[in-house]
């Protein structure tokens, strides 16, 4: 989930530097590449455009629904007056919010609060997927949504999206469980990953105080599959680790726009990142990366990621 100072806060440069260096070394083609999930087309695609601030150009958003077998994935598509032949970013939600409240969040009188609209203005074709048990996508499994799950719905978003759009390959952009779920698909598809951005991400949890407090609940977590959640939770994020490093009315729409969606939450990813960790190998990431920590960010251990980034194979880190 995001964290204070990690996301809604973040310097520019920071999002600016992964646009640029995203642009190198993506492919995208016509032509379908045959994967081995089967994900298919629905002729239901809906288009909207994103209302015009100053003179930047309008944004279209498509939606999609993929299939990972009998499981409807709702997928999100934003871009500049066409899709095609653009470098594609597909960005990763956490543990409780879906993804358009995270990467498509809108604030009246604020500009650039939808990350999807500020890098479609640059140039790439955006693209977010609500995990299975989240948002819009199939909540009727028995089960706690966790990581490895997540990393399923990627590869049957991509999937999809390959069919559909002919992109081969994406930077992905993926925040806190987000991430871990990003790295774990990187690590089983590294074909189909350009460029990795990890953002408030946890690798073995040393040095957590926020999981060292969280891992007492986790008899809680394994009794059910799902947690409620309120508006007092989602202002709990940005109070938690560190108070007042969000602005009001960024946390009020955030919880709004996550409300209006869902009103409890898949266990999955608070288990495996309770009990579970290290869920991904950085030696087994050949993907340019690049990671990102908000100053007081209590899950993000320093030490335990800069353990993490000396292990990641590529240079181009």
């Amino acid at each position: 989930m995001p964290r204070s100072r990690s996301w809604h806060r973040r310097p520019r440069n920071s999002v600016r530097s992964f646009a640029k260096r995203s642009t190198v070394g993506q492919k995208s083609s016509r032509k379908p590449v045959p994967r081995s999930i089967s994900a298919v087309a629905t002729p239901d695609h809906e288009k909207t455009v994103s209302g015009q601030i100053g003179n930047d150009p309008p944004v279209t958003g498509v939606e999609h629904w993929a299939a990972k077998g009998d499981v409807r994935l709702f997928l999100w598509e934003k871009f500049v007056e066409r899709p095609n032949n653009k470098p594609a970013v597909l960005f990763v939600h956490g543990s409780s919010m879906a993804s358009q409240p995270t990467f498509d969040l809108e604030v009246p009188g604020r500009a650039d609060s939808s990350v999807m609209d500020w890098f479609a203005r640059r140039g790439f074709v955006c693209w977010c997927v609500d995990m299975e048990g989240y948002g819009r996508s199939d909540k009727k499994r028995d089960i706690t949504c966790d990581i490895a799950n997540g990393a399923d719905d990627l590869a049957a978003a991509t999937e999809y999206i390959s069919r559909t759009r002919g992109v081969q390959s994406f930077s992905f952009y993926g925040i806190s469980s987000g991430a871990l779920r990003a790295a774990l698909f990187a690590q089983r598809h590294p074909d189909r990953v350009a460029r990795l951005a990890l953002d408030a991400c946890v690798w073995t949890g040393e040095g957590s105080p926020t999981l060292e407090q969280r891992r007492k609940k986790l008899p809680e977590f394994l009794k059910a599959k799902r947690r409620p959640i309120d508006r007092a939770f989602v202002h709990s994020i940005f109070e938690r680790d560190h108070p007042e490093c969000a602005e009001k009315r960024v946390v009020d729409a955030f919880a709004d726009a996550i409300l209006a969606l869902d009103s409890s939450m898949p266990n999955g990813t608070y288990i495996d990142m309770c009990s579970q960790l290290p869920i991904v190998d950085p030696a087994a990431i050949a993907a340019p990366t690049i990671i990102m920590r908000g100053e007081f960010d209590g899950i993000a251990g320093f030490d335990d990621l800069m353990n993490f980034f000396v292990r990641l194979p590529n240079p181009d880190k």
